[in-house]
This record gives C-alpha cells, structure tokens and sequence, in this order.
C-alpha cells in the first residue's frame, strides 16, 4: 500500500464526522492491526479536527475496560497458553487507545477547557498541591493515563505509553498531580511509580519548554529530585531513578536556555522561576554552584537532610558528581540553536572553578564537563578554547591519575576540533607536545603513559 497516495486520497474527503465512529470501532475490535495505526496516522489532523467525536468515543471505551490488578498478573505469569493469550489480548486492547490519543496533534491537548480530556480537573476539586486524584470522581482522559502510568499492577508497555502520554498533558493539570505522586513515591523509595514521573515530566519539558518549567511548582519538583540524588547508589534499581533524575534536571537547563534565546535575556540577568524557589538561580546557575562549590550554600540541600548537612559542612562528592552528569546531559540534548548560550553562561565559572575546587574527584568530574562540552559544542567554545588547553596541560602535569586521564581526553577533544578551534591553540601546541613528551616516558600509570603517547603521535610531524 502507498501511504502517501493514501493520504493525498483522505485530503479529499469532505466530510469525516459519519466515518470516525466506524474506523475507531474497527480499531477497538482488531487493537493488534498495525496497519489500522498507520492509516489512523495518515488522518491525524483530520481525527484533530473532529477530536468532539474522537475524544469521547475513545473516552467511553476506556471506561468499559478492566482494571488490571494482582491476580490477572498471577495469571499471566503461568504457563498456560490460554491464560498467555488472554494476557496478550488485554495488553492490547489497553494500549489501542492509548495509541489513537498519542496519534493526536498536541493542539488536541492543548486545549485546557476540553472537559472530555480534563473534566473535574479544571476545577480544582479533584487535585491541587496537596490533594489526590478521586479517580471515581473525574473520570475523564487525563484520569485514565494517570491511573494507569502510576499502577504497579499496569502492563509495562501501557504504563509506558501512558507516562508519554502524560507529559502531554496541560501544565496545569500534570505538574500538581505529578509533584504529589513524586513525593508519596519517594518517601517509600517507590522506583516505579518515581521512573513514571520522572518520564512524563521529561516529555513535558520536551514538548512544552519554558512553559511547563515556569509552572510555580516546578521549584518543588526540584528539590525532590535532589533529594533523590542524595540516596546512596547501594541499589541498581536505585541508580536507573537517579539517571532520570539527572536527564530531567538536564532537560530543565535545555528549556531554560532556549528561553534565554528566545526572549533575548541579557548574560547577566538570572531567571527566577514562578513560586517560591528560595535558591534564587536559574536551574544552569544552581547546578554549576552546587557543583563547584565545597561548602553547602545550596538553599535546598540542608533543607532536605538536616541530620547529616548543614550550610557549613560540604555537599556530598557523590551528590556534586551528580550535578556533573546534569551539565555534561544538558550539554548533549541542547539543541544548535542555543549552544552559544549554554557555553557562555556554564564554561567561564568552571574553568575558574578548577583553581580552587580541593577534591580531586570534582576536579576530574569538572574536566570531564569540559571535555564533554568541548565535543558537543564545537565553535561555541573558541572564547575559551586557549584557557582549555593550559587547563589541560595544567592536570596532566599536577593532578591525579583520574584528572590526568581526563585531561587527555580534554586535549584530545580540542585538537579534533573545528579548524578555527586549532588555529586558536596553536600557540600552545609547542608546550603540548613537550609535557606530553614527559608524561608518555615517566608517568607511574601506565593508562596515562599509553594516552598521552597516542596524543603525542597525533601532533609530532612525521
């Protein structure tokens, strides 16, 4: 089948009210039909323009289906091959709606007064900061993929689904709701329920930016993810929930910074989120500050464990790696348009930072940013580019073997740079070659010996 012939057919059709109730039908009683999708798919904006009739039909078939509880899990577990069966045929008839809704332009979910996507939820009466969802109260589209992102007993793939799904929803309804489910969830470290927050909240950011990051209590669900950071990594499941923390502080610093571009804001001038976020920085500012510095200033940290920091103590080396992993994440998932921005605002203080940073672990986490934003920023970073380069020469002739090695690869990074990146170094090359000369001969670790000879060999003519 052509699809685009296909879809330059449905452009015809005048008039899709009398055949949306049939194809949706025919999608409810084959949810396993791939190619049923695909053509729902070619009709979008048709199935957008008609979301009166979509959204409730879609709406009424979730309400007849059953809720997916402990003993149908049990039961799914066996052998049998009927009971494997029926478990396959329930997977799928709960992610054939879940499918048609994510087919949906986002405009669909944009419209925050669609009482069929958001129902109880536009008056407050079913959840605000503190308050639960009422399930049985508000049963509308939002309800259903909540419920089912947040249940232990949900098929994995549909919980899934859902939590995208969720990161589609209106700031407005999602984050309330979210924060709460965050904060029940951490308090019993429940990693399932965490790792759907964590995924809708990312998705929003991806889809929404500036919008779903000003929401006023934004500022909250930061401090919980800190707080998360906090856990001792004795777990794995424990360090999955740690990494999606990390990838949606990042994502925060990417819609912060696309912000900064969009609306011109001036280098000096520091974005104050809505809410009462006592920290005072923007998201890329307090991570770098709780980053480089070794005593605990950052507003929240104290707050979230008083037995063990106070504003005198320093924070965390495995907490300051943390927020390392933030900036080299945020650093990758920065799109063209605001590179300039990330490497003017994050590179000067942590390069400053190195001449006074006094753990060694920070210090080669530190150059490993630089090292990351040397690869991933390209151009950005020619203001800068020299001072990288002393930097790097710097810890291989002082620093540990860990900052050594991430010196290196500092250097390396620099000199598969852009030409106009070599051009700007090449002064420094002559000192280069002479400390990678000394390393490669008489450094007592043999994995810093081998990179710098392999180093050396790539700027000593031939």
């Amino acid at each position: 089948m052509c699809w685009e012939t296909l879809r330059m057919g449905m452009t015809k059709v005048q008039n899709w009210n009398s055949l949306i109730g049939p194809l949706l039908d025919k999608m409810f009683l084959e949810p396993s039909n791939a190619i049923m999708v695909r053509f729902l798919s070619c009709i979008s904006e048709s199935l957008a323009d008609t979301s009166d009739l979509v959204l409730p039909h879609v709406l009424s078939h979730m309400k007849k289906q059953n809720k997916v509880d402990a003993s149908f899990i049990s039961r799914s577990d066996t052998k049998s091959s009927v009971d494997k069966t029926k478990s396959e045929k329930s997977l799928f008839d709960h992610l054939c709606p879940l499918l048609i809704l994510r087919l949906l332009p986002q405009r669909v979910f944009d419209d925050i007064d669609s009482s069929t996507i958001y129902g109880k939820f536009l008056s407050g009466d079913s959840v605000n900061d503190y308050q639960d969802i009422k399930f049985e109260d508000c049963q509308c589209i939002a309800t259903f993929i909540l419920e089912r992102a947040f249940s232990k007993f949900e098929f994995e793939e549909v919980r899934k689904l859902s939590a995208e799904l969720c990161g589609r929803l209106h700031p407005q309804v999602l984050f309330p709701t979210v924060l709460l489910q965050l904060e029940k969830a951490t308090e019993i470290q429940d990693s399932l329920k965490i790792k759907a927050c964590l995924f809708s909240i990312c998705t929003s950011l991806m889809v929404r930016g500036w919008e779903s990051l000003s929401h006023r209590v934004t500022p909250k669900i930061r401090k919980v993810l800190e707080n998360i950071l906090l856990w001792p990594s004795v777990e794995d499941e424990i360090s999955k929930v740690q990494h999606g923390c990390i990838d949606c502080l990042a994502l925060m610093i990417c819609a912060e910074l696309q912000h900064l571009k969009s609306s011109k804001t001036s280098g000096g001038e520091k974005i104050r989120s809505t809410g009462k976020d006592t920290s005072g920085y923007s998201v890329l500012d307090y991570t770098i500050h709780c980053l480089i510095e070794d005593r605990s200033n950052c507003s929240s940290i104290p707050k979230l464990s008083t037995d063990i920091l106070t504003g005198e103590n320093p924070l965390p080396i495995p907490f300051r790696l943390c927020m390392a992993n933030v900036i080299i994440s945020a650093c990758q998932k920065n799109p063209e348009s605001s590179k300039k921005t990330f490497a003017r605002k994050a590179l000067p203080p942590l390069i400053h930072s190195l001449k006074v940073i006094s753990v060694p672990e920070v210090r080669a986490a530190c150059i490993q940013v630089l090292f990351s934003a040397t690869y991933h920023l390209k151009s950005t970073l020619l203001p800068v580019s020299s001072d990288l380069l002393k930097l790097s020469l710097r810890f291989l002739e002082q620093g540990s073997e860990k900052e050594k090695l991430a010196g290196a690869k500092l250097m390396a990074s620099l000199m598969a740079s852009e030409d106009v990146i070599l051009e700007n170094i090449s002064e420094g090359l002559l000192e280069a070659r002479s400390v990678l000369s000394k390393a490669s001969l008489s450094d007592p670790s043999r994995d810093v010996r081998e990179v710098c000879a392999k180093l050396l060999a790539c700027i000593t003519p031939l």
